[in-house]
């Protein structure tokens, strides 16, 4: 884990910034491949690149989930969990129905406009899988959907070899609305929502994560489908002061850490105590993780303790660096939060953990990553609403206002635009 001092060097957050993770060539031009495939031969390609990458049997079993496989997770999940799972829903949906907008109609001398808000029809969710399981990633997409009124919300998720998908996955589709579940992952899945084949039919929308393959087939296919965002490697900035407990901090990193081996863990702090005492128990809890390898590569490749001098620089920094989550861990933790203005989630005070935002607080876990917290919002019910503007004249008020749309089609050289608007103020 490195350590940078910003006092001494100011520009080393800029360099942070510029150093932005970018899709590997090779695994776009492989993604393209793909995608071409599936769009030429459909369910054929589909099954091909199945059996390859995830389950030797698909042929055999099919890709659709039955509804004879989702009982069967009911009664292999546990009461606990299937409590955890309500309660998440709860939450989740208790959030995001606060987010529902309302169509409006304005009204004024003739004049009668409206914006009309309608659920997308039919959308997918990825979900990643195979030797996983995020039950969590299906209730922060689906739920959303459900409440802005999609109709058709299909799920695509790799299975294990012998075809399986993970029960608590799962029971979580089944609770929150999922009306189609396919064991299919990767770039093939992403393109088989796109263009559809005989068993999908397309989507208008693909949103969740996925590992590199699927970032690439989303970038690729954005415009073919609405694409919610291309997710990076996952991220965490903790801001901390003196008052912040280093066993928390550290506990905190280390959650971010064994999500990924690319994965970013930063501390910045106003003080060097906490630094050195935040990297001493990094060393210590790492030992004790299950998944260890993979977070002690996160701290090796991305780990950093950035030390400033006031909270005021650490503010800047957050603002640069643009994260995904972060925590703050200050005396005055809200004080601080009201100046960041580019950052996915907020977590505030030391009981806030990113992990509770994960999975049960409400708020969505879906973020913007890699610095796009700058212009980007996390997913919402927002993702899945689209609004049409409504335009109503009277013959008056057009009268009224021909001549200045024609003036200004003038000005613009579009002599049909402004016959059409002479026209009809001649007859008003």
């Amino acid at each position: 884990m490195k350590t940078l001092d910003a006092t001494k060097d100011p520009a080393s957050v800029q360099r942070l910034v510029g150093g932005r993770v970018r899709l590997d060539a090779d695994v776009v031009a492989r993604t393209r491949t793909i995608i071409e495939r599936i769009e030429d031969e459909g369910d054929a390609a589909l099954l091909r690149y199945t059996r390859e990458f995830d389950c030797p049997v698909i042929d055999t079993i099919g890709l659709r989930i039955q509804d004879e496989e989702i009982e069967a997770a009911y009664a292999a999940v546990t009461k606990e969990v299937l409590r955890a799972l309500r309660l998440a829903r709860s939450n989740i949906k208790r959030f995001h129905k606060r987010e529902l907008p309302k169509s409006w109609t304005l009204k004024s001398k003739g004049l009668r406009l409206e914006q009309r808000f309608q659920p997308l029809s039919r959308v997918g969710i990825y979900v990643p899988g195979g030797k996983a399981a995020y039950p969590s990633t299906v209730l922060m997409n689906a739920i959303p959907a459900a409440i802005a009124g999609v109709r058709e919300i299909v799920m695509v998720t790799p299975c294990n070899k012998e075809g399986r998908i993970t029960p608590e996955v799962l029971v979580a589709a089944r609770e929150c609305g999922v009306t189609e579940i396919y064991r299919i992952g990767g770039a093939q899945a992403v393109a088989a929502l796109a263009y559809g084949t005989a068993t999908i039919r397309a989507v208008d929308k693909i949103t969740g994560p996925g590992n590199a393959y699927v970032a690439a087939a989303k970038q690729i296919l954005f415009g073919r489908v609405g694409i919610d965002m291309i997710a990076g490697p996952t991220e965490v900035v903790i801001v901390a002061d003196e008052s912040a407990p280093a066993v928390y901090i550290a506990a905190d990193l280390i959650a971010q850490a064994e999500h990924d081996q690319d994965a970013s863990p930063i501390l910045i702090t106003t003080s060097s105590v906490v630094a050195q005492a935040v990297e001493s128990e990094v060393e210590n809890q790492l030992k004790q993780a299950p998944r260890e390898a993979i977070a002690r590569t996160a701290f090796e490749r991305n780990g950093l303790i950035l030390l400033v001098s006031s909270l005021d620089e650490a503010a800047e920094a957050v603002n640069l660096l643009a994260p995904e989550h972060l925590e703050v861990m200050v005396k005055r933790p809200r004080r601080f939060a009201r100046r960041i203005i580019n950052a996915g989630a907020i977590f505030v005070g030391p009981w806030s953990s990113e992990a509770l935002g994960d999975y049960v607080a409400g708020p969505n876990h879906t973020l913007p990553t890699s610095g796009t917290a700058r212009f980007s919002s996390a997913l919402s019910v927002y993702d899945f609403l689209k609004f049409t503007n409504i335009i109503e004249c009277s013959r008056k008020r057009m009268g009224k206002l021909a001549p200045y749309a024609e003036a200004l089609a003038t000005v613009e050289g579009l002599h049909g635009h402004a016959v059409s608007l002479r026209l009809r103020r001649e007859d008003a």
